[in-house]
């Protein structure tokens, strides 16, 4: 007999990194899941700039100083409620911070946060540490507003108004929340349910592929005719694809299919722990190219006007300078051509990436992986912690104090139903998205490869249309906007009212809407952000309509009958199966 040969050791370096990794992992939630060493480089590098710097700590000394007797000398004349910066903040919109004492009180702490903001300016900072300083300086400043005292003008005037019963309404709320937070009540109570196939996401169409990935949908014709060439829609999914088919009002699909077009859109995968492996590759292959694929199948002989929204644009954006290059893809033969790329508040430059670079570096980045590597993908939860933290007053204390000290829920809305509507994203490839965009920009400096290959948006040759949202936070629209430095192709850009959603979910018929826009040919010369919005001209309603009549000018201009689904294509009716898939994290 021979002995059992001794297994064999693990490799000290495999061995110190799986360490590693577990103990970050396991660190992680003590920090609300961010890098403890982003946020101590960041501080150290501001305080010893501001050390260095006797002159600059001498100037914010000074404003100090002045806007303390500034404040009294206001207060003194009763001249506080002046403040106009004061009157431009919705926390203090209510007429009864614009009286003595309150109005002191709110003046002085928008002062506080102008000097923060002026403490910043500390020559040799890097940009990150200085944004990344700014946004926790902010954080506490948002904590500590006054409009988050329990005894603030408002809600004094509402407890005499109820008797109290505000505070009552608002521990019940407070309650609610806490059983939903720990799973002890549905996540949307019954009056406020959107469920998807009921309320919204209603358009009828069906599952015509599935893959491990994604489920394809076609919608059904809405008239009798159609534009020759269909819609294929490439969402984000980082949230789940319905947000472009909400109710029947505001649902672009809908829409879409009224004016005449075949849209198919990808409905995404909720993945569970079993995907970690899927990679930037397999949401490429998986979502675009085998949608192309299966298209080609059901509409013949005709290309495709593809558009993508958020992340969903910059897969599309590496697809469409993937398939332009020389030698293209593997299988490109059987893809139906692309005849126009349209991308809504999509970037491809990630050089200013908006708010959520804050939170972006090295090491960052290094404890995210971490803690997927323990669960294999990254919770809808965490994500959306990611956004209530940056965007903390808005989504977190002015909510609170809504609810909580005033008594008054927000009202339900589809919108709002769709975003508490989270989704994971696997571990490989969220990692991957964010160190070859984020960290290092590769696709803006034609780095980022397709299958070994390098793939560069110069090659694309299919008109643009490109939206970008005035008051986007995710993908600022002057971030948006550098698409036309990297592109030469003629390219239509639009600069809608709204935001990174609402923005985008812009129906005709909506109030107070607004666009500009503007077209650059091919041989434009360059033209920067600023120029570009004082030459383009205003519009009123919808950007909606512009982009149907794009399509149209960028089209063949035929129609042919309206394409019903064959009863053998359809795997399922819409809204298909991955789209109920929830998980409870």
């Amino acid at each position: 007999m021979h002995a059992a040969s001794p297994s064999p050791s693990p490799d000290p370096d495999t061995a110190a990194a799986a360490l590693d990794r577990v103990l970050m992992a396991r660190s992680a939630p003590l920090t609300s899941g961010l890098s403890p060493i982003s946020l101590s480089l960041a501080w150290q590098d501001w305080a010893q700039h501001l050390a260095s710097q006797p002159g600059q700590a001498l100037r914010l000394a000074a404003l100090a100083q002045a806007g303390a007797v500034e404040w009294a000398g206001h207060c003194a004349s009763g001249l506080c409620s002046d403040d106009e910066t004061v009157r431009r903040d919705p926390r203090f919109a209510s007429e009864d911070w614009h009286a003595w004492p309150w109005s002191g009180l709110a003046h002085a702490y928008k002062r506080s946060e102008r000097w923060w903001d002026e403490a910043m300016r500390l020559e040799g900072l890097t940009r990150h540490h200085a944004e990344v300083v700014r946004t926790f300086a902010h954080q506490w400043l948002d904590l500590l507003s006054p409009s988050n005292l329990p005894f603030n003008p408002e809600v004094l005037r509402r407890t005499r108004e109820t008797a109290g019963a505000n505070l009552i309404q608002g521990a019940q709320h407070a309650l609610d929340d806490w059983r939903r937070d720990h799973g002890l009540a549905p996540l949307q109570p019954p009056e406020r349910e959107f469920r998807p196939g009921i309320e919204v996401a209603t358009t009828p169409g069906a599952v015509v592929m599935r893959n491990r990935l994604v489920e394809l949908i076609q919608y059904a014709p809405a008239t009798a005719t159609v534009q020759a060439e269909p819609v294929l829609i490439v969402p984000s999914w980082i949230m789940k694809y319905y947000i472009l088919d909400l109710s029947p009002h505001n649902s672009m699909v809908r829409w879409l299919t009224g004016q005449g077009h075949t849209v198919f859109i990808l409905s995404w995968k909720n993945p569970d722990a079993g995907d970690a492996d899927l990679g930037m590759d397999d949401y490429l292959r998986l979502g675009v190219f085998d949608s192309l694929a299966r298209i080609a199948e059901l509409v013949p002989d005709e290309s495709v006007h593809a558009c993508g929204y958020c992340l969903g644009g910059t897969l599309l954006s590496i697809a469409a300078a993937a398939l332009a290059r020389p030698g293209q893809v593997e299988g490109a033969g059987r893809l139906a051509p692309l005849a126009s790329v349209s991308l809504l508040a999509a970037e491809t430059d990630f050089s200013e990436p908006g708010e959520l670079g804050v939170l972006i570096d090295e090491a960052q980045v290094q404890l995210l992986e971490a803690v997927m590597a323990e669960r294999g993908f990254l919770s809808g939860r965490q994500m959306a912690g990611s956004f209530q933290f940056l965007h903390s007053r808005d989504l977190v204390w002015s909510t609170r104090m809504q609810e909580y000290l005033l008594g008054q829920r927000s009202q339900p809305s589809d919108l709002m139903a769709w975003n508490a509507d989270v989704t994971r994203m696997p571990a490989r490839m969220h990692g991957e998205y964010l160190r070859r965009c984020y960290l290092h920009n590769d696709l803006a400096e034609d780095r980022y490869p397709v299958e070994g290959r390098p793939v560069s948006l110069s090659d694309i040759r299919q008109p643009l249309f490109v939206v970008g949202t005035e008051k986007d936070h995710v993908s600022p629209w002057r971030s948006v906007y550098k698409v036309l430095r990297l592109t030469e192709t003629a390219l239509t850009f639009v600069l809608t009212s709204g935001g990174h959603n609402a923005g985008i979910v812009s129906e005709p018929g909506h109030p107070k809407r607004h666009y500009a826009l503007l077209a650059c040919g091919a041989e434009d010369p360059w033209m920067s952000p600023d120029d570009w919005q004082r030459a383009a001209p205003r519009h009123e309603g919808s950007w909606w309509t512009a982009w149907h009549d794009w399509l149209l000018a960028h089209g063949s201009g035929r129609q042919v009958p309206a394409r019903e689904i064959a009863p053998e294509a359809a795997l399922m009716p819409a809204p298909g199966a991955h789209v109920m898939v929830r998980y409870p994290d």
